[in-house]
């Protein structure tokens, strides 16, 4: 996968108050999707309970270690507050652990957000061209300007494309295309059959992730890391 780096402003790093309200926040959404992703059940694909996969052959792979010695997964929401109070706290540890632990993306759009799955197309289109990366962190770095609004963003997504020199024929293409849409629902439904109740959602070599503070999220990685 391609490693490029965005050309966005230079990421912020979070206060400790951001990140305690991201942990505070990542509880709260939990609390409340659920109800709301029984009621999409019937819109994705069928994976049976239990039998939902981490990590799949096409999972998008943000960054992967030379020296792997754990996998850490992340079920996300590019409109998700609580991602994008996460994300400079991720990308800190996937500078801190690049040699050694592999960082996997899954989506997960919340059907309460009404442009999470046109970021999720537009960021997946993006991927298709060796994109990814560039595309994921522009979600984030953009979300205070586009995230919770009623109207179509669609054509904000596209700008980044533009603003990336991307093919936009083949851009407006994927987008366009069933499958692509399709690519982002397996990740829902697997995530649904796992027991994903909200976003950020993290799996650590398979087991899901349910540190009581960043301190011990990071110590969970780090035991990972150099096992």
């Amino acid at each position: 996968m391609s490693t490029t780096t965005s050309t966005s402003t230079p990421r912020q790093k979070p206060s400790k108050a951001k990140i305690i309200v991201w942990v505070l926040l990542a509880v709260v959404v939990a609390a409340v999707t659920i109800p709301i992703l029984i009621a999409r059940a019937n819109s994705t694909p069928a994976v049976p309970e239990g039998q939902g996969q981490v990590v799949r052959e096409n999972s998008r792979v943000l960054s992967k270690a030379p020296n792997e010695q754990a996998v850490l997964v992340e079920f996300l929401d590019y409109e998700c507050e609580s991602c994008r109070a996460a994300y400079p706290f991720i990308e800190d540890l996937r500078a801190e652990y690049a040699d050694t632990v592999t960082f996997v993306h899954r989506y997960f759009p919340l059907p309460g957000h009404r442009n999470s799955m046109n970021a999720a197309l537009a960021v997946e289109a993006a991927a298709q061209q060796g994109q990814y990366e560039a595309m994921y962190q522009r979600m984030y770095e953009t979300q205070a300007e586009w995230g919770e609004s009623a109207e179509d963003q669609s054509a904000v997504f596209r700008g980044f494309a533009e603003d990336m020199g991307l093919d936009m024929a083949a851009f407006d293409a994927a987008v366009a295309d069933p499958a692509t849409e399709e690519r982002i629902k397996l990740d829902v439904a697997d995530g649904e059959a796992l027991g994903v109740g909200g976003t950020p959602t993290f799996y650590l070599d398979g087991e899901v992730l349910n540190p009581e503070s960043l301190e011990g999220f990071r110590d969970a990685v780090e035991s990972a890391a150099t096992d």
